[in-house]
């Protein structure tokens, strides 16, 4: 059942295998175009569907139900209406069980109502969706290779540097201090403690129990802005406090351009402020001396080294970096201007994952929409002009 993933529309890779038998295959066997229908799992993922792409010979397992459609059904269609919030709706109905373990029987799968027009107006239907699905595809794959371009930018400049170095000095990796995972770097820069280049600060959180504290002007960063933050520099929050609230709490306003660093929880997690900015007790925040080093370079730096930071919350019950461990940190310091270069190069990259996030998220709220106006009905296909893939045509029944 962990084969299929919810939102995805075919299952191509297999997690297990085991020895088949012939009165296994008979009974159990897959054929291209099947619906696979997951009956048993936890309440959050019970109910998922994908279709078989035939690429070996399978069976399914005692948690899966197997469904085969008449020759007026696309199977494509079925299961982009049962991936949809539509036909969500439905499942989340018919779901029995503890909140640990949930079932939908095959009792009442059988009485799921699907808006079904014709066959042709299916096939169009799906080709929609699945056109939107390929470009998905395509768009993770090219976060996916421009992330493992971007690691490896940043592996081979906060080691050997931009510039071409002909002498070394020991990186002194095992040293968890040291912000490097190299063996060695380049002699002429310089090993800084991190206090010598940047004011380095934590916050607060004001009294949650005083209203007056809460919903003022000022952003207020906590760990789950950093970790849904899908750009380098944070402009919004999801909770904002009052001047009364930073006044009477030990939260600090911060000005445009510091550093924010996650020192629980999700360590190593960044971002740069936007604008004036306080934050919670979680974050460690460094206020750069912008003519010793940027900001950006701190920030990939850290991204580099998060290995480093995590060992330093080796021993702590909850994952955290004391404070104090922060001004010792040993900072490999290049000239400023290498600094520009390597922070130019890394962004060049890091724009490419940020500008396909983005083009991934549209493509995500168009297919969602689309799913609502085309499987209701509210949008009609038949009499328009739609191209039929292939791909859509080899997964109808025989």
């Amino acid at each position: 059942m962990g084969d299929i993933k919810r939102g995805d529309t075919f299952i191509s890779g297999i997690d297990e295998e085991i020895k088949k038998t012939d009165e296994l295959l008979e009974e159990h066997s897959l054929k291209k175009g099947d619906l696979l229908f997951n009956t048993r799992n936890t309440p959050e993922l019970v109910g998922k569907t994908a279709v078989w792409d035939g690429h070996c010979t399978a069976v399914y397992d005692n948690n899966i139900s197997r469904v085969r459609f008449k020759s007026n059904i696309s199977t494509l269609f079925v299961n982009y209406f049962l991936s949809s919030e539509l036909g969500w709706r439905q499942l989340r109905a018919r779901v029995q069980g503890t909140t640990s373990v949930a079932a939908i029987y095959n009792s009442e799968f059988d009485k799921f109502q699907i808006l079904l027009p014709s066959l042709e107006e299916q096939r169009k239907i799906s080709s929609v969706l699945y056109t939107l699905d390929q470009a998905i595809i395509q768009t993770e794959e090219i976060i996916n290779q421009a992330n493992k371009v971007k690691e490896a930018v940043i592996q081979e400049f906060y080691s050997d540097g931009y510039y071409d170095h002909d002498e070394w000095q020991e990186g002194n990796k095992q040293d968890a201090y040291v912000m490097t995972r190299a063996d060695e770097v380049p002699a002429d820069w310089k090993i800084c403690e991190a206090d010598e280049i940047a004011d380095i600060k934590t916050g607060h959180t004001p009294s949650t129990s005083v209203d007056e504290y809460w919903g003022g002007s000022i952003s207020w960063v906590d760990i789950h802005d950093l970790t849904q933050l899908e750009k380098n520099v944070i402009t919004t929050t999801d909770d904002t406090i009052t001047e009364e609230g930073l006044e009477n709490s030990g939260a600090k306003l911060l000005p445009e351009g510091t550093l924010v660093l996650c020192r629980t929880g999700a360590i190593g997690e960044t971002a740069i402020l936007g604008k004036e900015m306080a934050t919670d007790q979680d974050q460690v925040t460094f206020e750069c001396d912008e003519d010793v080093v940027l900001p950006q370079y701190l920030m990939y730096l850290f991204e580099y080294a998060t290995p480093q930071l995590e060992r330093l919350s080796a021993g702590s019950t909850h994952d955290k970096i004391q404070l104090h461990f922060f001004s010792d940190l040993e900072i490999p310091l290049p000239s400023f201007e290498e600094q520009e270069k390597i922070v130019e190069a890394i962004e060049s990259v890091d724009d490419v994952v940020v500008t396909n996030k983005e083009q991934l998220e549209n493509l995500q709220r168009l297919k969602k929409g689309l799913e609502q106006d085309l499987l209701s009905g509210e949008v009609r296909t038949a009499g328009k002009e739609i191209d039929i893939p292939d791909e859509v045509k080899q997964y109808e029944p025989e």
